[in-house]
């Protein structure tokens, strides 16, 4: 289940300041979903999810 900023806040009473520090440690120690602990802070697992979704960078060629 993916959350939105507002509805992570809210859900998890934590304030934006938190929430950004747990979303930057999440992208930060990102692990594979068969790795992560369940225990995690709903936020760091929310955000390791989100990240689970983006496509990988592709390289850039030079011209």
């Amino acid at each position: 289940m993916m959350l939105m900023a507002s509805e992570a806040e809210s859900a998890f009473d934590v304030d934006p300041v938190e929430e950004m520090r747990l979303r930057t440690w999440a992208r930060k120690n990102y692990s594979p979903a068969e790795d992560r602990d369940g225990n995690w802070h709903p936020i760091v697992l929310d955000e390791m999810t989100r990240k689970d979704g983006e496509s990988p960078e592709r390289p850039v060629r030079p011209r």
